[in-house]
């Protein structure tokens, strides 16, 4: 059985989408490697991606006179990766699993003609109050939006993904019994018609994830973030959590308006785009708690009928 775990930004961040120290990194990425180690011992094959919001924000402010977007996706790819894939090999060896962690800096194909080019919606760095916002988008000329947690966040180009440069590799990785660490941050956005070049945009990790995980013939994918289930209504005094929801149902909710697009939005798309092209379930939920997600004690389970139960899978 072969699950993709998709490991949020936000997650591996401070309140506020603020990226922590270096121990406080290493610190989250332990609880993800946990999460992965469960996964192989209850015997799935596992790929991991990971998002790279706050972090590309962080560069960004630091770097942007030097480092086009593609070239910061690029850089969160191999900071994020080296993080994970240490977390892994320790984890690895602390249990006996005899696996290896593999970091793949991926390239991910989008169209130049993509209207998100003309209409940012991903978020990306920490939150900001109003008067730092407007002072940063006169000085920078960038575009910010509010986010659900309590602030404005930047917004950036999110073009669709529509396929992975590395799919033959992360295929022979596989096979050979590694642990991919693959389409971090959503990859790297590049156009490939004629020359291979990268554009100045951020891919949705959670949509990344479900072009690898369908492409790859996946059987599940379970997107870990930084709340315990997907809700209705989110932060209004009738919110309402989603246990089990099925992908009839997430379009109707999503089609309504309730998942915000620089939010929740891409996790539910990516849970409706996997289960239509052919993977079994779909799961949102809190890192750190894998298997209680898989065995329906927390999170949102997405499937295509109401009678799916992947309680037998552990």
């Amino acid at each position: 059985m072969l699950i993709v775990v998709a490991l949020g930004g936000n997650a591996f961040a401070r309140e506020g989408g603020r990226v922590g120290s270096p121990e406080e990194q290493i610190e989250q990425v332990r609880l993800a490697a946990g999460d992965v180690a469960d996964l192989i011992e209850d015997g799935f094959d596992v790929i991991v991606t990971h998002g790279n919001g706050p972090q590309a924000g962080l560069l960004a402010e630091r770097v942007s006179d030097y480092l086009s977007l593609d070239m910061i996706d690029a850089a969160t790819e191999g900071w994020m990766g080296y993080l994970i894939a240490n977390a892994l090999t320790n984890e690895f060896r602390r249990r006996g699993i005899r696996r290896s962690p593999v970091v793949i800096v991926t390239r991910v194909i989008v169209n130049e003609k993509d209207p998100a080019f003309q209409n940012p919606t991903k978020f990306v760095g920490p939150i900001y109050d109003k008067d730092t916002a407007e002072r940063l988008a006169r000085e920078r000329g960038w575009v910010f939006k509010w986010d659900a947690r309590g602030g404005y966040r930047r917004v950036v180009p999110s073009p669709e993904p529509l396929g992975v440069m590395e799919i033959d590799v992360i295929r022979l990785l596989l096979r050979e019994g590694f642990v991919p660490i693959a389409v971090g941050g959503g990859g790297v956005p590049v156009i490939a018609n004629g020359d291979v070049r990268g554009t100045e945009a951020v891919i949705d990790k959670d949509l990344a994830s479900q072009v690898l995980a369908n492409a790859l013939n996946a059987d599940y994918l379970l997107i870990l973030t930084d709340v315990d289930y997907v809700y209705l209504n989110y932060g209004r005094p009738n919110q309402t959590r989603l246990v089990k929801v099925t992908v009839s149902e997430a379009e109707k909710y999503y089609n309504e308006g309730q998942f915000p697009p620089g939010s929740m939005g891409p996790k539910i798309l990516a849970a409706i785009r996997f289960l239509r092209g052919g993977g079994k379930a779909a799961y949102i939920g809190p890192l750190g708690r894998a298997r209680d997600i898989l065995r329906g004690l927390v999170g949102t389970q997405v499937v295509m009928y109401d009678y799916f139960d992947s309680k037998h899978l552990l």
